[in-house]
């Protein structure tokens, strides 16, 4: 008498849970904007305009004289481009002030702000210690602050996505974290914060103890409002960060740099990877700064634009936050993540940041920009239908 075997079932595939990764990164998912094949991409807050000719020629000529050194280590601590940025910083961050111009000894720079925000929180935060971000605002802040160890602590917005001042000064006393970010323009909300409330939060988290303060500029050469960077005059643990990701429309060169009294300049490099910088990114970045006129040529383009799909929007009868960025974030949405599904069903892709009832679409070209407002104009007649 012949029997069957029933066969095992397949062996369940190795997932992150069977791993032995740390407690607090379990659950988590990575940070990343769908990449979807579309006709018009406004969803990661890129600047739609390719690099110019001259530009795209010089970078050749940099890069091409850097290879011929790539058997050897790159310059490890980037002194010539750390000159060539707090050059530009003293000019279009410090412009109008009676603050002494910035020197390479208060400028750091690594591939992206996220890494100039990982090393902070490496050098200051970690293990022990917190971080409070006032939320909504860049998730990379939180999930970066996970990854290094540190506590992080949701701070309290105001219903227009302002920063409750007072608010958040209590939570800075009740919670004592070690360090505070800031973001101005804030993302995913547009939102500039002013000097005076920056200061405020400032002096409350000394009050507690020596916190560093790191304010989060990726987007200001956008703004309306001036630069905060002359408020690190005089305050040591005050940080101003930037990127030449969306100004510079360099989002692929992957360069990021902060601006702060030298000491902290010192501490990060602490934690710095030898050689984190290499020839190529220094090269491409140095290129760029020669061009620094005619990139924030485009700068002004995009922020015509930005100001155009507020009204616009507005005029379709949508919310619309304040923005001091290149996007705008719009709502308000019964649902949504179904919303922003109807406008990428019409070939339009934004970004839905899990803000509920609301939306951020990027400033494009003129015509990507035309195409998002018939998307959304068709989602208003199709709603009201």
């Amino acid at each position: 008498m012949s029997t069957t075997q029933t066969p095992e079932p397949p062996p369940r595939p190795l997932g992150i849970d069977d791993l032995p990764v740390r407690d607090e990164l379990r659950g988590q998912s990575p940070y990343g904007a769908p990449q979807l094949d579309v006709p018009v991409q406004l969803n990661t807050n890129e600047n739609p305009y390719p690099l110019p000719e001259a530009l795209v020629e010089r970078i050749a000529e940099r890069v091409r004289e850097a290879a011929r050194g790539l058997n050897r280590y790159p310059d490890r601590d980037a002194v010539e481009l750390r000159t060539r940025l707090a050059e530009y910083l003293t000019r279009t961050g410090l412009a109008g002030t009676a603050v002494p111009p910035l020197t390479a000894a208060q400028v750091w720079a690594a591939n992206g702000s996220n890494e100039v925000i990982q090393q902070l929180l490496q050098t200051f935060g970690g293990p022990g210690r917190t971080a409070i971000g006032f939320e909504p605002s860049y998730s990379m802040h939180g999930l970066i602050a996970r990854g290094t160890g540190t506590g992080w602590i949701s701070g309290p917005r105001n219903e227009d996505f302002t920063i409750d001042v007072a608010a958040a000064c209590e939570a800075i006393t009740a919670h004592r974290p070690d360090v505070v970010f800031v973001t101005s323009p804030n993302n995913p909300t547009g939102t500039a914060v002013a000097a005076d409330a920056v200061l405020a939060l400032y002096e409350a988290a000394q009050a507690v103890r020596p916190t560093l303060v790191v304010v989060d500029e990726a987007y200001v050469e956008f703004s309306h409002r001036p630069s905060l960077l002359p408020l690190i005059e005089g305050r040591p643990l005050l940080v101003v960060s930037r990127t030449m990701s969306k100004a510079f429309g360099a989002a692929g060169l992957r360069l990021g740099y902060l601006a702060a009294h030298p000491a902290v300049v010192d501490a990060v490099q602490l934690v710095r990877l030898p050689y984190h910088l290499s020839a190529v990114t220094q090269a491409t970045a140095l290129a760029a700064l020669e061009h620094t006129d005619t990139l924030l040529g485009y700068v002004e383009t995009l922020k015509a634009e930005r100001d155009r799909l507020v009204g616009e929007l507005r005029a379709l009868g949508f919310d619309v936050t304040e923005s001091d960025a290149n996007f705008v974030q719009f709502g308000r949405f019964e649902d949504s993540r179904t919303a922003w599904r109807q406008i990428l069903d019409r070939g339009v892709l934004i970004r839905d940041n899990g803000v509920p009832g609301w939306l951020r679409v990027t400033a494009g070209t003129p015509s990507e920009n035309d195409a998002f407002l018939d998307a959304v104009r068709d989602l208003k007649k199709e709603q009201s239908a």
